[in-house]
């Protein structure tokens, strides 16, 4: 399913240092932000406990594909470099293959799922519709390190506490598939690593309603994320999925 572009204005299209200034947030939004109690267990599964904080995973890895996975289309739309459209593939296969297990899940564990992502992570999307040539090569690879470094340390702390065997499966695919993204953006050579490991590290409040992606409306299709067919001529290795 092709996704609608927001054209909001949270990001200043071609304004690199503005885009990298307003990213300090994770891709999944900070799990100590949308947890009131995260290890307030909420309900007994034959998967065994789920707490807030393992909810709050599984609908963060749903959001995080939604904006991802249209980054990854244009990526491949717009990208002037063959690296630049490798990991747009990535972004595509491996946010296709992530939301698939994470619907399995949230069905299985009875989570309902969002079908847009919070405001700000349209906003990204909306900068990088805006980009052209290698600005667009260059916020890319910028944005997207920055958030996927961000989250990579919040997948290890619910991979390592959670009791949901459904949560620790998804925990791994999604470490797998964040570790791959941080690896095609950094083979671009184009990622400010000063630029982004400050950002990583620096995490402005913002309004709650930028950092929360809606609810879907009662009898909403569920968005899927399905890679193209052309694959742009690029292979990428599957990553197991959850059974």
């Amino acid at each position: 399913m092709r996704m609608t572009r927001n054209a909001g204005t949270l990001f200043v299209a071609g304004a690199l240092t503005m885009t990298l200034a307003a990213l300090a947030y994770p891709t999944m939004l900070g799990l100590q932000t949308t947890a009131s109690s995260p290890t307030r267990i909420i309900a007994n599964t034959s998967s065994g406990p789920l707490t807030e904080a393992d909810r709050d995973f599984v609908v963060k890895v749903r959001a995080a594909g939604l904006w991802e996975y249209p980054c990854g289309e244009l990526a491949l739309q717009k990208g002037t470099t063959p690296a630049v459209k490798t990991a747009g593939q990535h972004l595509v296969t491996g946010h296709a293959a992530l939301d698939a297990a994470d619907r399995k899940v949230a069905a299985q564990l009875g989570i309902s799922l969002p079908n847009q992502a919070s405001p700000q992570q349209q906003g990204f999307v909306a900068t990088l519709s805006g980009d052209t040539g290698k600005e667009f090569d260059s916020d890319l690879a910028n944005i997207l390190r920055v958030t996927h470094g961000q989250i990579f340390p919040v997948i290890a702390n619910i991979r390592a506490t959670t009791k949901n065997t459904l949560v620790r499966a998804l925990a791994d695919q999604a470490n797998d598939t964040v570790l791959d993204h941080i690896t095609v953006m950094e083979k671009t050579g184009l990622v400010d690593f000063d630029q982004v490991l400050f950002q990583e590290t620096t995490k402005p409040k913002l309004p709650a309603q930028n950092l929360t992606p809606p609810a879907p409306q009662p009898g909403e299709p569920t968005v899927v994320l399905t890679p193209p067919a052309d694959a742009s001529g690029v292979t990428v290795s599957p990553t197991p999925t959850i059974g």
